[in-house]
């Protein structure tokens, strides 16, 4: 199988690197952090860069681009810890291209391949430890209409979002609704949240929903597999820059007269980072490659793929710390934002502990390794 890149991908990833490293230095990203966690101009310049519209076709407004993109885009985002959520407009525009009908992707994906929308999922409840088929949001069909009532828990940039893409209850059967953040009955209760980004509690009372779709666990199944995808590439970026920062480190580090570098027990270290990075990176190509697979096969793949980038994070991350010394952790110093980044990644769209039973539950007779 040839993994080599397109020089289309080469020039897409080129042109998201120069924008990190000259947009979104590391001074810009701390006011961004002070000023509550997100910023809508930064968001507008990946806009401007075509990428809110990566995964909406041409004739929505978007470049009708695919997982290979979404991937480069994602590593290089995750490079310069990024905090603005493109990983949500991947979602949204997917799910919505996917599943919405023709009125509602009209009125939307034009909006939110040009950045003036940002549309966010909404799935998250209390007691629900990850798992997709619990949902306590209940959706009441009110003549042409719907409304909806409930909490979502931890909704990306939930005060700033348009829309929210919500799962409700609707007759005991879970369908997909959208939800604008300024109609009647919506409320956001807004946060930081650890990696310096912002996140809301979204209440619901009564409010007013457009369906979606009524195979709501189907396309929030799809959603989050996206999501995964995207969150395993941005991990490797993640994780590329996190070990460039602590070579650079020990280079110039000095104990004993010497650089740190030179110790053999330190390089070793440094070689099993660079493992865990590789074996990473080869896992998030699996995930991409299995996103346009049928749904069986797909989760099985993300769920592989977030057991293996979980392992990877945490390991890469505290080897990091651990070589940095005492400055590892202190909020001044780079390498502390990338090791809560790695932390917050190893736990969106489900832990490494819950993606490892997902594993097991769907392993065949064979456990795939003899069939």
């Amino acid at each position: 199988m040839d993994f080599d890149f397109s020089e289309d991908q080469e020039q897409l990833r080129d042109a998201v690197r120069k924008w990190v490293d000259k947009g979104y230095d590391f001074e810009r990203r701390r006011g961004i952090v002070a000023a509550g966690g997100f910023d809508r101009a930064a968001y507008g310049e990946l806009a401007d860069l075509g990428l809110a519209g990566l995964y909406i076709s041409e004739d929505d407004g978007g470049l009708g681009m695919g997982p290979t993109e979404g991937m480069v885009v994602m590593e290089e985002l995750g490079r310069g810890i990024v905090l603005e959520p493109l990983l949500q407009t991947l979602m949204a525009g997917g799910v919505l291209g996917a599943y919405a009908p023709a009125d509602l992707k009209a009125a939307w994906l034009p909006r939110i391949a040009s950045g003036e929308a940002l549309v966010v999922l909404a799935h998250q409840e209390r007691g629900a430890r990850y798992r997709l088929d619990v949902c306590q949001t209940t959706a009441t069909q009110t003549g042409d209409g719907w409304t909806l009532s409930g909490r979502k828990s931890i909704v990306s940039v939930g005060d700033h979002a348009d829309a929210f893409i919500v799962p409700a209850l609707a007759d005991g059967r879970m369908a997909l609704f959208l939800v604008e953040r300024h109609g009647a009955g919506v409320t956001a209760n807004g946060y930081r949240t650890q990696d310096g980004g912002r996140a809301a509690d979204v209440a619901l009372q009564d409010a007013p929903g457009q369906l979606i779709t009524a195979d709501g666990l189907l396309a929030l199944e799809h959603a989050v597999d996206i999501g995964i995808a995207a969150s395993c590439a941005e991990a490797v970026g993640v994780m590329d820059k996190t070990l460039a920062i602590t070579t650079e480190y020990m280079n110039t580090r000095k104990q004993f007269g010497v650089v740190i570098a030179s110790f053999q027990a330190l390089r070793h270290r440094v070689a099993d980072m660079k493992m865990q990075l590789e074996l990473a990176r080869s896992m998030s190509f699996y995930a991409t490659l299995k996103l346009n697979a049928p749904t069986d096969e797909r989760r099985a793949a993300m769920a592989r793929a977030k057991v293996q980038l979980g392992q990877s994070m945490r390991f890469v991350g505290q080897q990091a710390v651990q070589l940095h010394g005492g400055i590892g952790v202190t909020d001044e110093y780079i390498v502390s934002h990338y090791f809560k980044k790695l932390t917050q990644l190893e736990m969106t769209f489900g832990d490494t502990l819950h993606h490892l039973g997902e594993v097991s539950a769907r392993m065949q007779d064979t456990a795939g390794v003899f069939a």
